[in-house]
């Protein structure tokens, strides 16, 4: 692998083409030009053209998708076509499950959900897990939130609009008394209480990813959770099903895009909770960490932007590396935590 293509240049992608150019030939494409200089060439065209997707695609042995969900299966398609690894940070699970059955056949990776959740939440999850002899219950919560925030929401979009309303909107998939089952979005509200912070954390599409197929048969409960400031849920299914919204996607992104515009000063909570035996003894193992904004190469980065960025460039390098396979469908809770942080990429969550 020495010729990437990274599709989509806001901040997100931008970020993984920075990543990657140190290590890779990157190039850059996006419908509109980036908006700062970046170290790397950048095409301009449109990812629905089938003809100028396919013509652009041609050249590179891998490509990684940074667009909203769903821009993603047209992308993947085309790279299935040419034999590329394909790499993109989908929650939407029916872009995934066509993906996965395009993986069948593929001459190389495919590897969607790599980014926070689903994507490291699901490798921490699996790391845990791995030091229990039998499992009973697997936790797992992110919240990329502002540090200060103002308002009722608390909250601003830090990362795409049209994938949060995905996932408030989307069933969630979960195992509950041992079965596999699926729960409304926006339902299933606990207290969390960090480092004295109040939050509250609810039910959200795709953050598992493969995760209750994994874990099918060995669990008691396996469940994801969103973590948001107090009240956010209820002001949500308000906006959407009170109002009746739910279904005009595209009017909420607008007005939520408006209304809550992207702050510097973020924080991403990961916090992963896994119970079972150690032999006879019933134990606990736990993963907190809070990543708040960097500087990578002389230039502020949001924290949802780098812990997103670093952790699809970290699952790259691996792929490029040998240390995952070379062809097929990649489930996130099959790569070993320790194996990306050791990547130049991974070393970011140390």
């Amino acid at each position: 692998m020495k010729k990437i293509l990274v599709v989509g240049m806001g901040k997100v992608g931008s970020l993984v083409g920075i990543l990657l150019n140190k290590r890779f030939s990157v190039t850059g494409f996006d419908k509109l030009p980036p908006a700062y200089d970046l170290p790397f060439p950048v095409i301009s065209g449109d990812v629905t053209d089938e003809t100028t997707l396919l013509q652009t695609l041609a050249g590179f042995d891998a490509v990684v998708s940074c667009l909203p969900y769903n821009l993603n299966l047209p992308i993947a398609t085309t790279a299935w076509e040419l034999g590329l690894h394909y790499f993109d940070l989908t929650e939407d699970v029916p872009t995934t499950t066509a993906i996965r059955r395009m993986a069948e056949t593929a001459k190389a990776v495919m590897a969607p959900q790599c980014g926070l959740a689903p994507g490291l939440i699901g490798i921490v999850g699996a790391d845990l897990a791995k030091r229990f002899t039998k499992l009973r219950d697997i936790e797992l919560r992110v919240g990329a939130l502002p540090r200060y925030p103002n308002g009722l929401l608390g909250y601003s979009f830090t990362w795409s609009p049209a994938g949060v309303i995905n996932e408030y909107l989307n069933d969630c998939e979960v195992i509950s008394n041992g079965v596999f089952k699926t729960v409304p979005a926006l339902d299933g509200i606990e207290v969390i209480n960090i480092e004295g912070q109040e939050f509250e954390a609810f039910s959200t599409s795709g953050g598992l990813g493969t995760m209750c197929e994994t874990y099918a048969g060995q669990v008691d409960t396996l469940n994801y959770k969103t973590i948001r400031y107090p009240g956010h849920a209820k002001l949500m299914r308000f906006l959407l099903y009170e109002l009746i919204l739910k279904d005009k996607r595209v009017l909420v992104e607008q007005i939520l895009t408006e209304a809550k515009p992207p702050v510097q000063a973020d924080v991403v909570y990961v916090y992963a909770v896994v119970e079972g035996w150690k032999g006879a003894v019933l134990e606990r193992e736990e993963f907190y960490r809070a990543y708040h904004p960097r500087e990578i190469d002389g230039k502020p980065w949001r924290a949802i932007s780098w812990t997103t960025a670093g952790s699809v460039a970290a699952v790259v390098e691996l792929v490029a590396d040998g240390l995952l396979p070379q062809k097929g469908f990649i489930k996130q809770e099959e790569i070993p935590f320790e194996r990306l942080l050791g990547t130049h990429n991974g070393a970011f969550f140390k």
